[in-house]
């Protein structure tokens, strides 16, 4: 018996590897026009949409070497991250924080800018400034809102951009440290954000002002400048939300196409997701200071926005150019090849992130009065 199912398990085997080696003949013979017709079977109903399963390998050559290691990284650790209580939210965010500071120092020394704190309307603040300011840059000021999905990023560890637009940029910034969850939700990090906008427009010409930020501090950025047409206030010069998070909701194509692709934001249902409604807090969603894609873009000032290809918030920042353009705004976008979420910002040595903030500088020198 046992000599009968030793006969039976070989017949199988050889059976299934005949078929796995036909099956793989076919797929080599003819994969795509396979491919092709199952395809347009599985998409033949209107406003549906499937995908092949596929794996993507990294960009083209023309990407730099930094670059093509970050895009290539696996998920961070924390992309699924499920706190459920404050203290859990608060380990999450010191444990990230600790990562993001030790890099400061050397941040710092190779862009040659220093670093002071101070408060300003009663809001702790961070002012950088570089060792060298053009001429044209020194009665200028930029305003920084950081990133971090409304809960990462407390104090230093807010400042790397704030760094990068300063060195790269020869640009004064004040980095507003706004308050965040879990203690301080919406619309607390609004209400610091604006308190320090007032403060700095008594003290600067606005025209000579800009506000910039990445992720949450587009959507900041984007936010602030709707606060400030709804209370009557000047409005910077111009403005840089990069790759911003303008619907907080899973709203847009890319969250979609680009899920699981975007090896740093990975998913709208991961960690980003939770700290959305954390920081909403009972707030709609739709609230265009929270998700500003829903607000007024008539009579921005000239924005300039930075995204990649593979970006979870690529279609966040399409939706917020062309809503600027069809307002009427001057409206710029940089587009990255291959690049997840912010990527043009976490490497001080890739080629791409000279080019973006010097993009940045460059596109504010052309409208900021000096």
């Amino acid at each position: 018996m046992r000599k009968f199912h030793q006969a039976i398990l070989a017949i199988s085997i050889t059976l299934a590897v005949a078929a796995g080696l036909a099956t793989a003949s076919a797929q080599t013979a003819a994969p795509y026009d396979e491919l092709a017709k199952s395809e347009a079977a599985a998409n033949a109903e209107k406003g549906k949409r499937v995908a092949p399963v596929k794996s993507m390998g990294n960009p083209a050559d023309d990407v730099s070497a930094a670059m093509q290691a970050m895009i290539g990284a696996p998920y961070p650790p924390h992309f699924n991250a499920d706190p459920k209580t404050p203290a859990e939210w608060k380990e999450l965010i010191e444990r990230r924080a600790k990562l993001s500071i030790a890099n400061i120092p050397a941040m710092k020394e190779k862009l040659g800018v220093k670093v002071e704190e101070t408060r300003i309307a009663g809001v702790h603040c961070f002012i950088v400034t570089p060792s060298k300011i053009p001429p044209e840059n020194r009665r200028r000021v930029l305003v920084h809102v950081h990133g971090g999905g409304y809960v990462f990023g407390p104090g230093e560890a807010a400042l790397p951009e704030a760094i990068l637009m300063a060195g790269f940029g020869g640009f004064k910034v004040i980095s507003v440290d706004y308050r965040m969850p879990p203690d301080f939700p919406y619309p607390a990090a609004m209400d610091d954000a604006m308190a320090v906008w007032k403060d700095t427009v008594k003290r600067h010409d606005h025209r000579r002002i800009a506000i910039f930020g990445t992720s949450t501090g587009g959507a900041m950025t984007l936010a602030m400048v709707l606060r400030a047409k709804d209370e009557k206030l000047p409005l910077p010069g111009a403005i840089a939300p990069g790759t911003p998070w303008s619907d907080i909701d899973k709203v847009g194509d890319s969250y979609e196409t680009n899920e699981w692709v975007d090896n740093v934001l990975v998913t709208w249902d991961g960690w980003l997701g939770r700290a959305a409604k954390l920081y909403a807090n009972g707030t709609s969603l739709k609230n265009p200071y929270i998700s500003p894609i829903y607000g007024d873009f008539k009579g921005f000032p000239p924005t300039i926005l930075t995204t990649g290809t593979r970006d979870l918030f690529l279609s966040n920042t399409v939706r917020t150019h062309r809503k600027l353009r069809r307002a009427g705004v001057v409206a710029d976008l940089n587009v990255y090849e291959g690049q997840s979420h912010a990527q043009y910002q976490f490497n001080v040595d890739a080629p791409e992130t000279r080019e973006a903030f010097t993009d940045i500088a460059k596109f504010f020198n052309r409208y900021l009065g000096e």
